[in-house]
C-alpha cells in the first residue's frame, strides 16, 4: 500500500485546509504549498514548504507558472514500482510526492459573474488540473484529492494504517480527479463557445454534457425501474435550485409533474394556478388572489385533481393554503410559502412543499432517444394577441380575446393532439394526447364541468377537417384560435362562419409530443 510522508498542497477553496493541513502535520506527513494556500496555512502557524523552495524558481507571470516544473511533477509521476523511475529521482535530486490535494479556480464563479472576458480567461487554471491529472494518472503510488468533502475520510484513513492508503480509495479518488478536470474543461469550452461571433449555428457542432447525480428516488416511472436524477453540474440546480420545506422524499415522477406545472403557472403574469397531473394539466386558473385562481383551476377537473401537482406564480399564503387544505395533493411548487402557509400544509406530513424561482428562458431542450438526443429551442417565447389574425367574419369580443389568449397559453402545456376549453379567468374542458384531434375535441367537451356557451377553445395545430371546429361549435364554443396552414383552412372557416364562431390564426403551432 502507498505509504504518504509528503504532501503538495494547492487550492483555491480553502475550505477545511487548516484542519486538513494539522492533521497532516500531526502525522509526520511534510507539506509543500503554494502562494495563497501557503499564506493561509503560515497564518494559522503550520510550518510549509513553499514550492518554491523546491523548484529553485519563483512564481512568474503573475501567478500562471507556479508548480509546472520537472522537481514537482518528477515526484509525482514516478512510479514507485519501477526501480528505474527510483534511480532518475534520486538522479536528479527530486522528491517523491505521495500526496496531491488541489481544487481549482472558481472559472464557473467567473463566467456566471458577467465579469470582462479578460478576468475571466485568468480564471482558467493550468497548473492545478495539470497536478491533478498527473497525481490520478500515478494514483498506484499517489493519493489525489480535490473535494474538501473527503479531508476527513483522508486523515482517518491515514491515521487508522501508519499513513497507509488502500488501493480501493486511491482508484476512487482518481476517478473523481479526472471527473473534476473533465467538469472543469467542458465549463471552459462552453463558455467559449458561447462567447465566439464566428457565426456558427446556434447548435454547437459539440455538445457538452456536466451532470452530477443528485439523488436516487426509490424508482423511476414504475417500481421496476431503477432510477436517478441528476442536475447540472455548477448550475442552479434541479428547478432553478429549489428548497423542500416537508414531506416526503420526491419522486421520479413528482420532478417530471413539478417541472411541467412550475412552467406553465410561470407563463402567466397574473397571479396564476396550474394543477397538473400525469404530465398534463387538468386546470388552470387565474385571478386577483391566488385563493380564487385556484378555484377556478380546481372547478376545471376536480377529479383529476385528487394526487396531483399544484404550482403557482406568487408565494402561497394563507388563503390558498386554507382553500387547498381539503384536496390531496403530491407536491405544492411556488416561489415562497408564507409562515401562516408553511404552518397550515404542515399538517400534511407527506405533502411536498417546493420552493423555487420562477423558470427562466431556456437555452437548449435536449430528449434522448436511442443513440443519441435530440435538441431543440425551448417552446417558451410569448404569442402576441397583436400578431393573430382573425380569418372569420365575425371579430371575437374582449371578454373572447382573453378567453383565447389564456387557451393558448395552457394549449402549448398539453400532450399532443391538444385542445383547450376557456373562459376569461379559467380552463373548462382539456383534451389531450390523442391521435386524431377531432377526438382531443369531444374528450375536452365531455370532461367540461362548467358553462361551454360562449367559451373559446385552442389547438395546438390546425384542424385538418371541420369536424372538430363543428364539435367545438356544437357544445357552445364561440371563438376559437388555432394556427392555420390546412389544405381545408378555407372549409373549417367557412364551417366557423356558418356557426357564428370567430376564429384567429397564429401561424404558430405548438405541438408537444
Amino acid at each position: 500500500m502507498l505509504r504518504v510522508k509528503r504532501a503538495l498542497l494547492s487550492v483555491s477553496d480553502k475550505t477545511g485546509l487548516v484542519e486538513l493541513a494539522r492533521g497532516l502535520t500531526d502525522l509526520g506527513v511534510e507539506i509543500v504549498s503554494t502562494g495563497g494556500t501557503s499564506r493561509a496555512l503560515d497564518r494559522a502557524g503550520i510550518r510549509v514548504t513553499p514550492v518554491s523552495e523546491v523548484t529553485g524558481f519563483p512564481e512568474i507571470l503573475d501567478g500562471r507558472v507556479k508548480t509546472l516544473h520537472p522537481l514537482v511533477h518528477g515526484g509525482i509521476l514516478a512510479d514507485r514500482g519501477r526501480a528505474s523511475h527510483a534511480a532518475e529521482l534520486a538522479d536528479h535530486g527530486i522528491a517523491p510526492i505521495d500526496l496531491v490535494v488541489v481544487n481549482l479556480y472558481p472559472f464557473r464563479e467567473a463566467a456566471a459573474s458577467g465579469a470582462p472576458s479578460a478576468e475571466v480567461v485568468e480564471m482558467i487554471d493550468i497548473g492545478g488540473p495539470t497536478l491533478v491529472r498527473a497525481a490520478a494518472k500515478n494514483h498506484q503510488s499517489v493519493l489525489v484529492v480535490v473535494d474538501p468533502e473527503d479531508y476527513p475520510q483522508i486523515l482517518a484513513a491515514l491515521d487508522r494504517s501508519d499513513g497507509e492508503v488502500p488501493e480501493g480509495l486511491r482508484r476512487r479518488l482518481a476517478a473523481k480527479a479526472f471527473r473534476h478536470t473533465q467538469s472543469y474543461d467542458a465549463a471552459i469550452a462552453s463558455w467559449l463557445q458561447a462567447s465566439s461571433t464566428d457565426g456558427e449555428s446556434r447548435f454547437p457542432q459539440h455538445l457538452l454534457l456536466d451532470l452530477e447525480r443528485a439523488f436516487e428516488p426509490r424508482y423511476g416511472e414504475n417500481p421496476h425501474q431503477p432510477a436517478a436524477v441528476y442536475r447540472t453540474a455548477g448550475g442552479e440546480g434541479l428547478l432553478g435550485g429549489f428548497v423542500q420545506h416537508q414531506g416526503k422524499e420526491l419522486s421520479f415522477n413528482n420532478l417530471l409533474d413539478a417541472d411541467a406545472a412550475r412552467r406553465l403557472a410561470g407563463s402567466f403574469e397574473e397571479p396564476a394556478v396550474a394543477i397538473v397531473k400525469h404530465g398534463n394539466p387538468c386546470g388552470v386558473g387565474r385571478g386577483a388572489e391566488l385563493a380564487r385562481a385556484y378555484e377556478r383551476a380546481l372547478a376545471c377537473d376536480p377529479m383529476s385533481a385528487f394526487g396531483s401537482v399544484v404550482a403557482t406564480n406568487r408565494p402561497v399564503d394563507e388563503a390558498l393554503a386554507r382553500a387547498m387544505a381539503s384536496l390531496f395533493v403530491e407536491v405544492v411548487v411556488a416561489p415562497g410559502f408564507a409562515p401562516d402557509a408553511l404552518a397550515i400544509h404542515a399538517k400534511k406530513k407527506s405533502l411536498r412543499l417546493l420552493e423555487c424561482p420562477l423558470p427562466a428562458p431556456g437555452v437548449l431542450e435536449l430528449r434522448a432517444i436511442d443513440g443519441g438526443f435530440l435538441g431543440q429551442q425551448p417552446d417558451d417565447e410569448p404569442d402576441r394577441l397583436s400578431e393573430w389574425t382573425c380569418v372569420t367574419r365575425r371579430a371575437p369580443s374582449d371578454d373572447e380575446e382573453r378567453a383565447l389568449t389564456l387557451a393558448w397559453t395552457v394549449v402549448r402545456a398539453v400532450r399532443s393532439n391538444a385542445i383547450v376549453i376557456a373562459n376569461a379567468e379559467q380552463t373548462v374542458g382539456i383534451g389531450a394526447g390523442q391521435m386524431s384531434r377531432v377526438d382531443s375535441c369531444r374528450i375536452a367537451v365531455d370532461k367540461a364541468e362548467l358553462e361551454l356557451a360562449g367559451t373559446a377553445a385552442a389547438s395546438d395545430a390546425f384542424f385538418p377537417f371541420a369536424d372538430g371546429l363543428e364539435t367545438l361549435a356544437a357544445a357552445g364554443v364561440s371563438a376559437v384560435v388555432q394556427p392555420g396552414g390546412s389544405k381545408r383552412d378555407e372549409e373549417v372557416i367557412a364551417a366557423a362562419d356558418a356557426a357564428d364562431v370567430a376564429m384567429l390564426f397564429t401561424g404558430r403551432r405548438h405541438f408537444r409530443h
